[in-house]
């Protein structure tokens, strides 16, 4: 099974860092993966996203075009990537920060306060990981577990008590 996955945002918003949590899960489960970056010459408050592909096969190419799944975080990037989501698709949406839905019925959108919930759970710049938590519980692509191994791997030693911090944005996501 092929999981295409794109990422996208604002550049600050922690997008790279959601599709590496992924990326590094996947391959903890020894799938073949790929984690490709993208973002605009600003960084911060520029454009961000990532695609990553999970695969049980070799990967052909780490470009994705047309994801079965899309997490956004921002208006623009709604914008820019709703439309080429497969039919059957499933779409996270950061509904603090994007101010509209889509009128597709062939795929199946989840619309996440996640910038609010950050806030509320005084964890603030934690949205796309409350919003990765939503994405997991309804994908289920990687466990808990896994996602608990790709954060030690992710987070350097000097900063591991972020590690129980993001686990908690996970689970705050996979409640809402």
């Amino acid at each position: 099974m092929l999981n295409e996955i794109i990422l996208a945002g604002f550049g600050g918003q922690g997008i790279l860092f959601a599709g590496k949590i992924l990326a590094y899960g996947g391959l903890m489960d020894n799938k073949e993966i790929s984690w490709l970056p993208s973002y605009g010459p600003e960084m911060r408050g520029g454009t961000a996203n990532c695609s990553v592909c999970i695969s049980d096969d070799p990967i052909g190419s780490p470009l994705v075009l047309e994801p079965n799944y899309l997490i956004v975080m921002n208006t623009p990037s709604f914008d820019k990537f709703i439309g080429s989501v497969q039919p059957g698709g499933k779409v996270f949406v950061d509904s603090t920060m994007v101010d509209r839905t889509t009128d597709r019925d062939d795929i199946e959108c989840f619309y996440v306060p996640a910038s609010q919930l950050a806030e509320d759970n005084d964890m603030t710049g934690m949205a796309n990981i409350i919003l990765l938590g939503k994405f997991i519980k309804e994908t289920s692509i990687i466990s808990l577990d896994t996602l608990q191994k790709a954060f030690e791997k992710a987070i350097p030693p000097k900063k591991a008590p972020l590690i129980d911090v993001n686990m908690n944005a996970i689970n705050i996501g996979g409640q809402v």
